[in-house]
């Protein structure tokens, strides 16, 4: 007899900096900080947490350009080749936020003892706190990167036998740190979906060619929505016009496709 392995559960947060509406003092930044603090080299910096050069720069500008007096001083030239400090203002917001982060993890610790809930349970709860103004939203894991030089085509499975295809930046696979299995969500607008009938042996150059029946169907004077289910219970909308949902005599029930290109899938982590 077997018994399945039930991991601990666990609880994890991280502390963002706001000022307003604008969030600037996030994790990912922090730890650029403490990393050029360490090296004196924003090269080495974005080395160690795993970020392109070019996006460690932009951080930087970005840090220097919310701040009402620069955060991070850079230097070029020299025997090191140049470099980068940290001012004493940035130290002192480091030294806060590294204090405040321990003892938001020692609250976190606290919090997973009282085992709120299944894995399983917590996870459906996390997907469902993502706000988002696209229609359509799928959660799965990445299963594909292809990388060039400056573009990216991640595949990701979002149910048995369904992928979808986006096509992104090579930055934004570093910074999101897309890689095979690292769970991803993905975006779809309803007005970048185009429905089609009677598509078998029609080539198309969409990437995304999603089968399903729709379960759905309202329509204006100008506008219409399509709602379509898929093989896998999940559900995809569509919003084309009216004139296009007579041309095509679409009815409850009827099977269908929901085409959509690669570059309108935009994807985002939960981590």
């Amino acid at each position: 007899m077997s018994t399945e392995f039930t991991p601990e559960f666990e609880l994890e947060g991280s502390i963002w900096f706001k000022s307003g509406n604008q969030n600037w003092g996030n994790p990912r930044r922090m730890a650029l900080l403490a990393a050029i603090l360490k090296h004196g080299s924003i090269s080495a910096a974005a080395r160690e947490i795993n970020l392109s050069y070019k996006a460690a720069w932009d951080a930087v500008d970005t840090i220097n350009n919310l701040s009402d007096e620069p955060l991070i001083l850079r230097t070029t030239g020299g025997q090191r080749g140049g470099g980068a400090e940290l001012t004493p203002r940035a130290q002192e917001i480091l030294d806060l936020y590294q204090h405040l982060d321990e003892v938001h993890q020692r609250f976190m610790k606290r919090l997973a003892r009282a085992k709120p809930g299944s894995q399983q349970n917590m996870k459906i709860l996390q997907n469902m706190m993502v706000q988002t103004s696209a229609r359509n939203n799928f959660v799965g894991t990445v299963s594909d990167v292809t990388l060039s030089e400056i573009s990216a085509q991640v595949r990701i499975q979002v149910g048995k036998d369904l992928n979808i295809v986006s096509s992104i930046t090579r930055e934004a696979v570093e910074t999101l740190g897309l890689t095979k299995g690292v769970q991803a969500l993905a975006f779809i607008k309803s007005s970048s979906i185009i429905i089609g009938k009677n598509m078998d042996g029609i080539k198309m150059s969409a990437r995304n060619v999603l089968k399903g029946k729709i379960v759905r169907l309202e329509h204006e004077t100008v506008g219409a929505e399509v709602g379509l289910e898929l093989p896998t219970g999940q559900n995809i909308t569509a919003t084309i016009t009216a004139e296009s949902m007579k041309r095509l005599e679409l009815e409850l029930g009827q099977e269908v496709v929901a085409m959509f290109k690669a570059s309108s899938v935009l994807l985002g982590t939960l981590d």
